[in-house]
């Protein structure tokens, strides 16, 4: 089989396979970014026999563990259903594919582990997948990988943009040496794609072989109806509705100057308490990030948060792009131009590629002094501030935060814009695409 697009998982499923006590491996994410695919790319490669089984397509399969966990007895159960298949141990791999329909599957995994001569990959979408039920067996006996949509790198990848490339634009951040105007140009135009595409495999792939952006929409709109479709097939103790309303208005709280989700713009009477559970689902269900206000601007960013106060952006940029209305639609793809929504889909992107380097989200806001800040991240011992700018405005809270006598935890910050590579010794500027690399250059400056 051919593989479409090189992903991460890539090296990461080599790597595991080159484990000797690897463990049965999860691989969960949001549907449709590309699990089955990489996985069946990965499994068809390195093993001479692949036993691939879809719980949801091939619903007679989770009988398998009906007679219980030990290996031998599922491997004559599935010979009854299929005396095809053939088990030859360390040539032989178990792909169990839609492992939420399943939860069985995931207390099978002790087993297969303590019994060592099969590998084991289990793929779940994170839409209606009871991963409480899932998480809370085989504990300790297996391996757990999320999987993201195409992150900027991915999609450097698929227009032909190598490695060197990649480590030459971080050598440029870590010397702080601007890049070059061809650059700038050439990068930005391909990021403004990236933040009309997103990185949903699907329309990475039609937009590659079209060399434009033609058919990309209308997939994008189907993948909107088909989560759509999921929250009605898969939600469970919470009202649909409400759900759906959540879903369907997250370009409205992006549209407002604090893109704060706030409970009446989704109806007149609406209540938190009525929809309480429902951000989480969505969240849970890998359809959202969610970026909570901080109580102070000060370390630990865990637990210094209020539960209550939080902006909630889409997990790809491209289907919040999607949303929006045909003549915004029709301005961004044409024209460029990104209107009212600038700078929301900036700051959505930005937070969907610190949630990709493995980042929570979280933002600050206060009247006194005034500071509105997008984002944090941190180092070993420092708070850092990420202001995300539509335009080249000042930067008054990001100055306000690094006055030392105030804030000690923060030591410096970081401005994204469509600004060169630079440092003024409060705060560096780097252009928005290279976001993607903000975990390494924060770590390589240690």
């Amino acid at each position: 089989m051919e593989k479409l697009l090189k992903r991460k998982i890539d090296a990461y499923l080599v790597d595991w396979k080159n484990n000797p006590d690897r463990k049965p491996l999860i691989i969960k994410g949001a549907r449709q970014i590309g699990k089955t695919h990489s996985i069946e790319w990965f499994a068809n490669k390195n093993y001479a026999n692949v036993i691939q089984i879809n719980f949801v397509e091939q619903k007679k399969y989770k009988a398998i563990f009906d007679d219980g966990f030990e290996v031998d007895m599922i491997l004559k159960n599935i010979s009854l259903l299929n005396p095809k298949f053939k088990f030859v141990p360390g040539e032989t791999i178990f792909f169990f594919d839609e492992l939420q329909a399943c939860p069985n599957c995931a207390t099978s995994l002790k087993f297969f582990k303590l019994d060592g001569r099969f590998d084991v990959i289990c793929s779940g979408s994170l839409m209606g997948i009871n991963y409480k039920e899932i998480e809370s067996n085989s504990v300790g006996y297996k391996e757990d990988y999320e999987m993201h949509s195409m992150d900027f790198e991915e999609f450097l990848w698929a227009k032909g943009y190598n490695e060197d490339f990649i480590e030459d634009l971080y050598k440029h951040m870590l010397e702080v040496k601007p890049l070059g105007q061809l650059q700038m140009d050439i990068l930005m135009e391909l990021f403004r794609d990236y933040v009309t595409i997103g990185g949903m495999p699907e329309v990475v792939n039609t937009y590659i072989k079209n060399k434009n952006f033609s058919g990309t929409l209308a997939i994008q709109k189907q993948l909107l109806k088909d989560y759509e479709e999921d929250i009605t097939k898969y939600v469970e103790g919470l009202d649909k509705a409400k759900v759906k309303a959540v879903y369907n208005h997250i370009s409205t709280f992006l549209a407002k100057e604090n893109k704060r989700f706030q409970i009446t713009k989704i109806g007149k009477n609406a209540r938190n308490r009525d929809y309480i559970g429902c951000v989480e689902w969505l969240s849970d269900a890998g359809v959202i990030n969610i970026c909570y206000c901080m109580n102070q601007p000060e370390l630990p960013l865990k637990g210094n948060y209020d539960p209550k106060l939080y902006k909630i952006y889409f997990k790809d940029t491209g289907l919040l792009i999607a949303s929006l209305d045909e003549e915004a639609q029709e301005d961004l793809r044409a024209n460029k131009n990104l209107g009212t929504y600038k700078g929301a889909i900036y700051e959505n992107i930005v937070g969907d590629m610190l949630v990709k380097q493995g980042y929570n989200l979280y933002y600050y806001s206060n009247d006194r002094p005034s500071i509105e800040m997008d984002f944090f991240v941190r180092d070993a011992d420092s708070l850092i501030p990420i202001e995300v700018k539509a335009n080249d405005g000042a930067t008054a809270s990001l100055n306000n935060l690094l006055r030392e006598d105030k804030y000690p935890d923060v030591k410096y910050g970081i401005k994204l814009g469509y600004k060169n590579i630079g440092f003024n010794g409060k705060f560096y500027t780097f252009p928005y695409f290279l976001t993607f690399l903000l975990k390494r250059f924060v770590g390589g400056r240690e």
